[in-house]
Formats: C-alpha cells, sequence, structure tokens
C-alpha cells in the first residue's frame, strides 16, 4: 500500500536500521579524534538554509518547543550550517520532494550558552528528578548520551558548534510530519534510532511498525549522502564533525569550531 505514496523512497522505508551497538561505542571518545585544520573545508563558510531553499525552525528560540515550553536563554532564531551540508541536504530534501515530502530542520550551529545550559543544567536537573538513583559519574554518562559537553577548546569542539551537526525530521509538503515514535529532544530510550527494529512490548503495533519506517526512510537517505548518525538520537545527524569522522573511519574530522558571520 505505501508504494503508491513513497514510490522510491519504499526501498528505504522497508531497509532495516542494523543494530547500532557498534555505532555508540565509535561514539565514545570522539572528541579525542583529530582535527584537520590544514584542510580546505576547514574554513569553509557557513550558510543560512533558506539560501538552499531548505525549511525549519530554531526549537529554542520559539515557546512551542516540547518538552521545554519555553524560549532557551542565548539560542538564535536562524538556521545556520557549513555550506557543504546545506548541499547535501539539500539533494536530500530534493530526493524526498518527488514524494511530496520535504526536510525540517529543528537546530543546525548551536551558541554555546544553549549547549552549556542543557548539559549543566536541564539534563542533570531531568535526570536528578526521574532517576535519584544517578550521581557523580554515572550522572555525568547519561547526561552526555544525550547533550555534549559544552566547550571552546577548538581540539574538541561540540558537534553542534562546528556547523557540521544537524537535527531534523521529515514532513509531508504541507509541513506535518511523520510520526517518528517520540518527541524531537526526547532524553529516554525511546529516542534511539533503533528503537523500534528490537522487540519492545508495542512491537508489531501499528504506531511501532509506522515509527520504524519513517525512522529507516530518514536514516538511509541521510547515509546515502554521506552523514552519519547520533545512535541515541533519530534526529541527529552530522557531517564533517569529529563523531563523523570516527563514524566512518575518517582520519581527522573537517571542520573545527565555528560562527555564523558577523
Amino acid at each position: 500500500m505505501f508504494t503508491r505514496v513513497f514510490g522510491s523512497l519504499s526501498t528505504l522505508r522497508a531497509q532495516p536500521i542494523p543494530d547500532l551497538a557498534v555505532r555508540r561505542l565509535a561514539k565514545l571518545g570522539a572528541r579525542g579524534w583529530p582535527v584537520d585544520t590544514a584542510n580546505e573545508s576547514f574554513s569553509e563558510s557557513m550558510r543560512r538554509i533558506e539560501t538552499f531553499n531548505l525549511r525549519g525552525r530554531n526549537h529554542y528560540a520559539h515557546d512551542r518547543n516540547p518538552p521545554y515550553w519555553r524560549v532557551i536563554e542565548g539560542s538564535i532564531d536562524a538556521l545556520w550550517l557549513r555550506a557543504s551540508v546545506c548541499e547535501r541536504l539539500a539533494r536530500i530534501d530534493a530526493r524526498l520532494a518527488r514524494q511530496g515530502l520535504r526536510l525540517h530542520i529543528y537546530d543546525g550551529w548551536r551558541p554555546t550558552a544553549v549547549q552549556a545550559y542543557f548539559h549543566d543544567v536541564w539534563m542533570p536537573g531531568e535526570l536528578r528528578a526521574r532517576r535519584p538513583d544517578l550521581h557523580g559519574d554515572a550522572l555525568l554518562e547519561e547526561v552526555e548520551r544525550y547533550w555534549a559537553a559544552p566547550t571552546v577548546d577548538p581540539g574538541a569542539p561540540a558537534p553542534h558548534a562546528t556547523g557540521g551537526a544537524v537535527d531534523l525530521t521529515i514532513t509531508w509538503e504541507d509541513g506535518e510530519p511523520l510520526y517518528m515514535g517520540c518527541i524531537f529532544d526526547d532524553p529516554t530510550a525511546l529516542a534511539h534510532t533503533d528503537r523500534f527494529e528490537r522487540a519492545f512490548d508495542d512491537a508489531g503495533s501499528y504506531s511501532a511498525e509506522e515509527a520504524r519506517a519513517n525512522r529507516r526512510m530518514l536514516y538511509w537517505a541521510m547515509l546515502d549522502e554521506g552523514f552519519a548518525n547520533h545512535p541515541d538520537e533519530w534526529w541527529h545527524y552530522s557531517y564533517g564533525d569529529q563523531m563523523w569522522a570516527k563514524q566512518t573511519g575518517a582520519p581527522a574530522a573537517l571542520f573545527g569550531l565555528a560562527a555564523p558571520p558577523q
């Protein structure tokens, strides 16, 4: 049935996401991966996504943004990414558009103040409330499963500080989002990219099957353009940063710290 609606994208919806346990291990220590400062990509420009006809809205700069429901201090309304990242996303968007679908971007380059708030304040507070057993290193480990430590160290930039990381989903042409099984920024196991590939209580339900198919479509469309996925976040992909380099086996990351033009 869905072949008629999704056309050639149906093969992506039917292709299982592999067990991402290896990817989770690869994510560990990625901030220690080399950054090639001599590569011409290192100084690549940042661009507004709309210059590539890409759609989105910064999730942190508005108050209709569950689970926060408020504007996050330090956020900016504009969505910036490296030019080559925008080019890759534009090709994916064009591929989706042939079936009446579009990418929707939640976040790109992220100010340090926003990263610090979630890493240092919001996520630890949420975890303490939900899991009071977590303390010390165990608490920090769980925080950094979803929120990278903020840094101004050029040798270990937070992924979103490079302009190479992007948070996104797929919508219909009219803006209605496809069902992905949980909200964007859900800091629980429901957000794991391969969550619906495994047997859980909801396995076999229509909602689980739909979420699985849609996550697969996003996953393979992004990987086909060279992106790497954060295995604990179905929405997070990157190209050129240290996580991407470690996952793909690249000798070094292409991008270091970045900032939008003044």
